[in-house]
């Protein structure tokens, strides 16, 4: 099993510098990308995304410190450690740098040992810290999961359960037994929801492995065939052959699950029911796209059906798809959405292959 390399920033306009610390860093394992002034640092943090930033100070355009500033005062990029180098050595240009937030300060010219041993210094911390804050969160959720779902299920069980007996003692035509129905419909309808919460503690815990995803998606499909021949689904497969996924097997299932059986409901009313599913490798990451035939969605709601409980004519209110996405999420990839009223909706999920190393 391979890990993911670190990825490292380099900044600086001296090409000489740029190469020296390529060719070293690569040779311990380090994936690197670099810019050569402040403009183009800035944007390749966006893009590039690194573990930490080798930072020089005097470069054209903007400067390391306004550099540095930018980076600590953003959000996304605060925790991304700095090492500033400079060829000033004078103690008060170093505590200007570690004022504005870098993470260390390193004169030049420079001993590469020591660099070398600063930057692993903070990547360990930076993963430890990254580590401490998962683990924590995982937790919190973990804890409010337990109680929420022990809360929810028994008033659940208690209400269906007295609601079935009474239903069942009624006479044929009675007409209260409309209203009872109702009650055990929505009871179903809340236990369904209290599943999906459920799926959302699986998510901090998983087994990873290398999963096969037409198997998984083989699997789906089984799972939902009462569904798909009641409804009249016919269905189209095209199936590339990819590589395994890095994945815990019943997330990846989840995520199908929960969009096959959406994409299912979608086409309830539709004179063509058609699901199309194709799966293909596009570099490093799997592509798997689930097409139907339904209605489609409402260009105005698409950037809302993945927030928890959005309902609209097409979907009603759940955790299906806010779940698909944060599992998705998790493992580093994305869901998009395309759609048209009347023709149906196509949702890609892509997920990198070793997308959580």
């Amino acid at each position: 099993m391979n890990e993911q390399k670190q990825k490292i920033l380099i900044v600086d306009d001296n090409i000489d510098t740029v190469e020296l610390l390529k060719k070293r860093l690569k040779s311990e394992g380090y994936d690197t990308e670099e810019a050569y002034d402040g403009e183009e640092a800035l944007k390749k943090v966006y893009e590039y995304k690194p573990d930490l930033i080798l930072l020089d100070i005097m470069m054209p355009k903007i400067d390391g410190y306004e550099v540095c500033q930018r980076l600590k005062r953003d959000e996304k990029t605060k925790f991304i450690p700095i090492i500033m180098l400079t060829a000033k050595s004078d103690v008060e240009s170093k505590v200007k740098g570690l004022d504005i937030g870098a993470d260390d300060y390193v004169p030049k010219p420079f001993d590469y040992r020591e660099l070398s041993a600063r930057v692993r210094s903070l990547l360990t911390k930076k993963e430890t810290s990254e580590k401490a804050i998962e683990e924590e969160r995982t937790e919190a959720i973990k804890k409010l999961i337990d109680s929420l779902s022990h809360e929810i299920r028994n008033p659940i069980v208690s209400i269906a359960g007295f609601a079935r007996k009474v239903y069942d003692n009624l006479p044929h035509g009675d007409p209260n037994k409309p209203y009872l129905l109702t009650i055990l419909q929505e009871s179903e309808r809340l236990e369904r929801l209290l599943k999906e919460i459920l799926n959302l503690k699986m998510i901090a815990i998983g087994f990873l492995e290398n999963v096969e995803p037409i198997k998984v998606i083989e699997e789906v499909i089984e799972e939902l065939e009462r569904d798909i021949e009641e409804k009249a689904i016919e269905i189209e497969t095209d199936f590339k052959e990819v590589s395994p996924l890095y994945i815990d097997k019943e997330h990846l299932k989840i995520v199908i699950h929960n969009i096959i059986k959406n994409a299912i409901d979608a086409m309830e009313k539709s004179e063509k029911r058609i699901l199309n599913i194709s799966l293909q490798q596009v570099e490093n990451e799997i592509e798997i796209k689930i097409s139907d035939t339904g209605k489609g969605i409402p260009k105005e709601f698409i950037k809302n059906i993945f927030d928890p409980f959005f309902t609209s004519k097409i979907y009603g209110p759940g955790l299906g798809l806010t779940v698909a996405l944060t599992i998705v999420q998790y493992y580093r990839g994305f869901i998009s959405v395309e759609s048209e009223i009347g023709r149906g909706s196509t949702f890609i999920i892509k997920i990198p292959i070793k997308g959580r190393l």
